[in-house]
């Protein structure tokens, strides 16, 4: 059995003692009635807790914009009644002795996938009018819409820490509104939240960190959510070199961001591998920037989750190389996903010696709050 001293150990993060090095990963669920988050999903939440992980992040809560969602059942993070449904998840969450983080959230021009009649709204918001696939669908946004959007959510973030949440996450990854900023396919604009460098169209999420920080309390810790890819194309990069995402990743942590969550489809894969045949997403962000980085993808897991999107399961593998990276000191936090999502008691079973115990994933632990 592998040493697991290095991911039972605990970790700093802004004011935030985390027991130990694993992260719940934030996965969509559609479980909150018109947005609500309900009992179901508290309990969900606090089973996570109950078995030890180190920091809960909640799956996707849309900010109070009205293109922010399309799908009536994923939560939203405004309004009276969902955030009394965050209120009993944080404080179930907390009861259990686990710690947790909202997930925020803009889909933009990112529409959902599911059944026409879950359509949540028609209205599409975005930079520049463009779909993910680069169709018009749209009017660019305002400078009043980019405002607004702005202000909710840093409204969400001093909602959450007012609620008791441990701090909060951003997703600027997989071609959501913040992503969609950060391409130079879909931000095409000419105004200052647009420019022909990754760093000129950072502005948005910049902005966004830097009125985040304005309302919440100096040790509240802030993770972005990043991924270089682009949907359907997951050779992209929106850094093209290790520089250029010295450069961007450092205009992210001075404007506010405590950590890097740095999603890849499979954590083993090399971020550049024409520089570095090994070095992963998470740890080329770590050596370039030395903030705190949490490496997700396929963690626990032989194939990667979009292969269980297809229906296919994935077989349970040994976790000797992950350690070994976290032991390196590559990044610092491991964000688990469908391991989690299959079995809430995942880490206590890695933990007492019981990995004999542990299923392989099945597709069908999408469609329950186990």
């Amino acid at each position: 059995m592998p040493d697991l001293d290095v991911l039972l150990s605990s970790y700093q993060l802004n004011a935030l003692t985390v027991p130990n090095r694993i992260v719940m990963a934030p996965m969509t669920r559609s479980f909150s009635p018109g947005g609500v988050p309900t009992a179901e999903v508290a309990a969900y939440y606090r089973r996570r807790a109950e078995h030890g992980i180190g920091l809960i992040i909640t799956e996707g809560a849309g900010v109070g914009r009205p293109a922010a969602l399309d799908d009536p059942d994923v939560p939203r993070f405004h309004g009276e009644a969902a955030l009394a449904g965050w209120k009993r998840v944080v404080d179930e969450v907390h009861a259990a002795g686990g710690r947790i983080a909202p997930q925020l959230w803009h889909v933009g021009h990112k529409r959902s996938t599911g059944p026409a009649d879950r359509t949540l709204s028609m209205h599409y918001e975005g930079p520049s009018g463009l779909s993910v696939t680069g169709d018009r669908v749209g009017q660019p946004m305002s400078e009043a819409d980019i405002a607004d959007t702005i202000d909710a959510f840093a409204r969400a973030a001093a909602d959450a820490q007012r609620l008791g949440f441990d701090g909060v996450e951003l997703h600027g990854a997989h071609g959501y509104l913040i992503n969609q900023f950060f391409s130079e396919d879909l931000n095409q604009r000419s105004d200052r939240y647009g420019g022909s460098t990754l760093l000129e169209r950072s502005r948005f999420a910049v902005e966004t960190l830097k009125a985040i920080r304005s309302v919440v309390a100096p040790g509240f810790p802030v993770i972005l959510r990043l991924s270089q890819w682009k949907p359907k194309d997951f050779r992209a990069r929106l850094a093209g070199t290790p520089h250029v995402l010295e450069r961007w990743l450092g205009s992210l942590a001075d404007a506010g961001a405590d950590a890097f969550h740095l999603s890849q489809p499979a954590y083993w894969q090399p971020a550049f591998p024409e520089f570095d045949a090994k070095l992963n997403l998470a740890g080329r962000a770590k050596k370039v920037t030395g903030v705190t980085a949490i490496t997700v993808g396929s963690i626990g897991l032989g194939s990667d989750v979009y292969d269980s999107f297809a229906g296919n399961g994935a077989r349970s593998v040994p976790l000797d190389e992950l350690l070994a990276r976290l032991e390196r000191g590559e990044f610092d936090l491991v964000a688990v996903g469908r391991a989690l999502l299959q079995d809430p008691a995942w880490l206590e079973k890695i933990r007492q010696g019981r990995v004999d115990e542990i299923a392989d994933f099945a597709p069908d632990a999408f469609s329950t709050l186990g």
